[in-house]
């Protein structure tokens, strides 16, 4: 009987692979050798950058699927699994800084076509999750979903994640206060009461609401700025 589940479970992971492979496929029969899945993770935080990922699978990879449908463990083990499995990988990151400076929408922009652009050798199509990235050289197709209907862009989901947690990891050694670590810098309950208690750190993306509102000494926080330094 067990024999004969993990017969069907490899069937069906079978079938889930090869039904998330079509983009890729389409793409490979119009002549596109090198197809790359972009996604990125971070665009809703209150802290941190926003990160991007570009991705060109060799082939498909067993478990890949949309980050937010994988454990913590699962994401770093399947991380591994494509940085060492002979797939381009291309990463970029924006700053909080930067976000403030051109808005979220272009720092995104921004992340995706640097991490594309970090691909060796290049790629000859993009497939993106959810947008059309302006500016880029690169033919691309916007999926809507896509890190769960391309298997390129899922792998690219996977590896912006883990790379935004570590580094929000890191974050959290510098500023422990905020609770980075967990959160990841998302509006949590326990991130604002915290933003209420120090005010913003300089990972913190002061633009955002309501961060804006601790830089201009609004009553929500009854605190600005404590001076926190690079």
């Amino acid at each position: 009987m067990a024999r004969r589940a993990r017969h069907t479970l490899d069937s069906s992971e079978a079938a889930r692979l090869q039904s998330m492979w079509t983009f890729e496929a389409a793409a490979h029969a119009q002549g596109f050798a090198r197809v790359a899945g972009v996604d990125e993770a971070g665009r809703g935080p209150l802290a941190g950058p926003v990160v991007a990922a570009a991705v060109v699978l060799v082939e498909p990879v067993a478990g890949v699927d949309d980050s937010k449908r994988l454990t913590a463990s699962r994401r770093e083990a399947l991380y591994d699994a494509l940085c060492g499995g002979g797939h381009a990988v291309g990463v970029a990151l924006v700053d909080a800084e930067t976000i403030d400076r051109i808005g979220i929408q272009q720092a995104n922009y921004m992340a995706m076509a640097r991490a594309v652009a970090a691909l060796d050798p290049t790629p000859a199509f993009l497939l993106v999750d959810g947008f059309s990235v302006p500016g880029v050289p690169w033919p691309q197709q916007r999926i809507i979903k896509g890190d769960q209907r391309s298997l390129s862009i899922a792998a690219a989901s996977i590896i912006a994640k883990v790379t935004r947690d570590r580094i929000m990891t890191e974050l959290d050694a510098q500023y422990p206060v905020y609770g980075f670590a967990k959160h990841k810098g998302y509006g949590t309950r326990a991130h604002i009461e915290a933003l209420r208690a120090f005010g913003p750190c300089p990972a913190h993306r002061r633009s955002f609401a309501p961060m804006n509102e601790a830089v201009t000494g609004a009553a929500l926080f009854g605190v600005g700025d404590r001076g926190w330094h690079s």
